[in-house]
């Protein structure tokens, strides 16, 4: 029986001892050995590895994945006008060189990350303390300064074995002794940019208006004409007319001209009109047969 025991205990330190001794590297990671203390190894390929047990060996894995760094809300810097402005920015980050990163930091991952911030803040300090409150706050320019800080950060970055991918400034806001001036000025930039848009409007309205009024002019144009030209058409049809009703009942038509003319004339109820009834102008009046 204590020969069993012996044999399952035997068994079971074996076990975890190969256990301890077989590690296993995923292709998103890196895999740093110690030994006793003392850096041995950087496993940067994906695999199954064989390490001594601990203590005699340790392994502490880094992540190779980009990484974000998200700076504290609202940290101040200064402008170059000693303007007061809370930044707040992230950076996209990942670990290039493992064996510097573990000398420059230590087997402490965590640290890498406090000291990529620091190193985030100062370059902020920098390059927005050479900048005015435009240069920052513009939206292309505020690119040029997220651009800058990344330049400035990638050789003290490369020294802890890192890559700094991108850098972008969240949000920016002012201190509130100065949100007012800024404030008025930015609303008097707006005031004036709306009021070129009025003008603008204005001034295309005035064209459109002129051009309508002139194709108006044009159009009426075009319709007393047309209609001056149907007029003279109808006339000289109605002339025509006249004129083969005349050659072929001229006494008719004598008679139909005096019909006209008798309206022409007798319009007003109290016109007066002295004439000698004899005259030729009344002797459709004098009853049937009056014009032979």
């Amino acid at each position: 029986m204590s020969r069993l025991l012996a044999s399952l205990i035997g068994a079971a330190i074996a076990v975890a001892l190969v256990s301890s001794s077989v590690f296993v590297v995923d292709q998103h990671r890196y895999a740093v050995v110690y030994a006793l203390g003392e850096l041995r190894e950087v496993i940067q390929e994906p695999g199954l590895n064989i390490k001594a047990p601990p203590p005699f060996q340790n392994v502490v894995f880094l992540d190779k994945r980009l990484q974000t760094l998200d700076t504290p809300d609202g940290e101040r810097f200064l402008t170059a006008e000693k303007k007061d402005l809370l930044v707040d920015a992230f950076v996209k980050w990942r670990i290039v060189n493992p064996r510097q990163y573990v000398i420059a930091i230590g087997s402490n991952a965590d640290r890498g990350g406090e000291r990529l911030n620091q190193l985030v803040r100062n370059a902020l300090t920098a390059e927005i303390g050479k900048r005015n409150l435009a240069d920052v706050l513009t939206g292309g320019k505020r690119t040029d300064v997220a651009n800058a800080v990344r330049a400035d950060l990638a050789p003290e970055a490369k020294d802890l074995g890192v890559e700094v991918v991108d850098v972008h400034l969240k949000r920016i806001d002012f201190i509130d002794q100065v949100n007012n001036a800024v404030y008025e000025r930015m609303k008097a930039d707006r005031v004036r940019v709306a009021n070129e848009l009025r003008a603008t409007g204005v001034a295309e309205a005035e064209t459109i208006r002129a051009d309508a009024e002139r194709q108006r002019s044009v159009i009426l144009a075009d319709a007393q004409r047309d209609a001056e030209t149907i007029k003279g058409e109808g006339d000289a049809q109605a002339s025509q007319i006249y004129a083969q009703s005349f050659g072929k009942n001229p006494e008719f038509y004598r008679f139909y001209r005096s019909m006209e003319a008798y309206k022409a004339t007798f319009k007003g109820r109290n016109d007066v009109i002295v004439i000698d009834s004899n005259s030729e102008f009344f002797k459709y009046f004098k009853g049937p047969g009056a014009g032979k």
